[in-house]
C-alpha cells in the first residue's frame, strides 16, 4: 500500500521569521566561542565576566566555599 503523497501547504512560521531565527542562533555560536579561558584554556561561555570556562569557574567556587568553612573553626 503507498501514501498519498503530501501537498505542499502554506507555511505555518513566515520565511523572514525563520530567517531572523537562523541569524541570531549564529550569532549566539559565534560569540561562544570567541574566548578562551584564562587557566586551562578552554572555551569560554559568553555569561562569564572572569574568562574562565565552567571547569574552572565550579573549581574556583567549591574553593571559595571550602575557605568560607575553615573560617569559623580556626577563630
Amino acid at each position: 500500500m503507498k501514501r498519498k503523497a503530501q501537498t505542499k501547504g502554506e507555511a505555518i512560521i513566515p520565511a523572514e521569521l525563520l530567517e531572523q531565527a537562523r541569524r541570531s542562533i549564529s550569532m549566539d555560536r559565534l560569540k561562544t566561542k570567541s574566548g578562551k579561558c584564562t587557566v586551562c584554556g578552554g572555551e569560554t561561555s559568553a555569561t562569564g565576566a572572569d574568562s574562565l570556562c565552567w571547569v574552572c569557574r565550579r573549581l574556583k567556587i567549591s574553593a571559595w566555599r571550602e575557605i568560607e568553612q575553615q573560617a569559623p573553626a580556626q577563630e
